[in-house]
């Protein structure tokens, strides 16, 4: 297993390795087995205080080197996260939980931010705009915001630190990353690579820590932060928006999601169940593109779910690093315990079980957060999980019988993130995709997702955009120069 090397310390600033200034540390576990992995140095408000003084005094330095320089060391750090993949994908499983064949797949995903940034970075352009006045001109720069905060997730936790810390570089800006208390080992394993890839010291710094509410607070007090980028739930990245609106920092959220797909009669229901099954019990249903709640035309509902129990029954639950297992242990405890409380509810309010609902025990799964592959049908809008966003693998059914009413139901929500929608009307697909108030549409495509490609959420799932062009463009300020001849 590719467990880093964390002698001296887990935190990473200026371009040095350490320990907590008050000398504190936490564990990091495997979630599947309860095996400790690590001690991780705890980061206090004090470190994420000197780890933004030193991204505040390599940021004009960084800011003034060509967009050929930057380029070339996210290039660098590509070819190196390539040829660790499989190191990468083993650390994943074992501190995250998810089967390595997904974990590989995501180390190859958090590859691709750093290979398209590192092309982005040369088309930083500004332009030349015609003034009505003969003797003046008006210039547009593109420069960089300046020091950046960043906090990642733990379900995808080295693809979204990448998401955030490659076009921060690419733009000029220096960063400073909280990553998730849950996984720390992996960002370590990223700033290793960024490290020998050549970033100069303070332009990327580490605070890994178990108390996020502190270091929280520095990134939003500090005046030497100038943009937050958070992914996670809207609980908190709601008040971490607020608190960069009451200061006027740059903010970019990307936060829960209540995502639904919808299955018409013209489309082919088994490809549909496959679809939803593959997407659903991705990441253990921990990914906030999951489906929350699948709507089912009633006609093809019993040919949908035949196949959706068919394909629900073949997963098997364990231990990651055993390629025969497809479903990964749930994050921690709490995780467990949605679980319980949304399928109770959904039982109780008159929901039926089609396949799993509870707890998976026994043998190597009492020691970890193992729930089973779960279907409900009958599920109606009183129950919590047709509400709340489950983040587990639970699949809801519910039928409709209209475009009008399916489209109603869907929107009936503050989320506003991802949406899947299975038809072979072109027509349908066309007004489905514009009236779904739902910032990423999949038509019969259930990976509408790609570096190069704008992702982020409406409503209350997040503001702003990573990925793409736009993705460059939040880590970049608009500056107007007028100039009379």
């Amino acid at each position: 297993m590719g467990v880093p090397r964390i002698d001296g310390g887990t935190l990473f600033i200026d371009g040095r390795w350490g320990e907590a200034a008050g000398g504190s540390t936490f564990e990091s576990t495997n979630p599947a087995t309860g095996e400790r992995l690590g001690i991780v140095s705890d980061a206090s408000r004090d470190d994420a205080s000197a780890a933004v003084a030193a991204a505040a005094a390599a940021q004009a330095a960084w800011a003034q080197t060509t967009v050929y320089e930057r380029s070339s060391i996210l290039y660098q750090a590509h070819r190196l996260m390539t040829e660790r993949a499989e190191e990468l994908a083993q650390l994943m499983t074992a501190e995250q939980g998810k089967p390595l064949r997904a974990a590989r797949n995501e180390v190859r995903y958090a590859g691709d931010f750093l290979i398209w940034f590192a092309e982005e970075a040369k088309r930083i352009n500004g332009e030349v705009i015609p003034s009505a006045n003969s003797g003046q001109r008006f210039l547009v720069l593109r420069q960089p915001v300046g020091v950046v905060a960043a906090i990642t997730p733990w379900n995808y936790p080295i693809s979204m630190i990448t998401r955030k810390v490659a076009p921060a570089l690419a733009a000029g800006c220096t960063v400073v990353l909280k990553p998730a208390e849950q996984t720390p080992l992996c960002a370590v394993a990223v700033f290793r690579i960024l490290e020998e890839a050549g970033v100069p010291p303070g332009v990327i710094n580490l605070v890994t820590t178990s108390a996020p509410a502190p270091v929280g607070a520095e990134f939003l007090e500090s005046a030497r932060v100038r943009k937050l980028s958070f992914t996670g739930s809207t609980e908190v990245g709601m008040q971490l928006a607020g608190g960069a609106a009451s200061r006027m920092k740059r903010v970019s959220v990307e936060l829960g999601g209540h995502a639904p797909f919808i299955v018409f009669d013209d489309a082919d229901p088994v490809r549909a169940a496959k679809g939803a099954a593959l997407v659903k019990f991705l990441n253990t249903g921990q990914a906030c593109i999951c489906p929350n709640r699948i709507f089912v035309q009633s006609s093809v509902m019993d040919r949908f779910r035949a196949e959706l129990e068919h394909r629900v029954a073949a997963l098997h639950a364990g231990n990651g690093m055993d390629p025969a297992n497809a479903i990964g242990p749930l994050i921690d405890r709490a995780s467990l315990e949605k679980m319980e409380r949304h399928v109770g509810d959904a039982v109780a309010r008159g929901a039926r079980l089609a396949a799993g609902g509870a707890r998976l025990t026994g043998g190597d799964l009492d020691a970890g957060f193992f729930f089973a592959p779960t279907i409900l049908v009958d599920v109606t809008p009183e129950m919590i999980i047709y509400r709340e966003e489950t983040f587990g693998p639970v699949a809801p059914l519910i039928p409709f019988e209209s475009e009008d009413e399916v489209i109603a139901m869907a929107n009936d929500t503050t989320y506003g993130l991802a949406s899947y929608v299975y038809t072979q009307d072109l027509g349908r697909a066309f007004r489905l995709m514009e009236a779904l108030e739902f910032a990423v549409v999949g038509i019969n495509d259930i990976n509408p997702t790609s570096a190069a490609a704008p992702f982020g959420g409406m409503k209350a799932s997040g503001l702003g955009r990573e990925g793409g062009r736009e993705g460059l463009s939040e880590y970049l300020e608009t500056k107007l120069v007028g100039m009379v001849l």
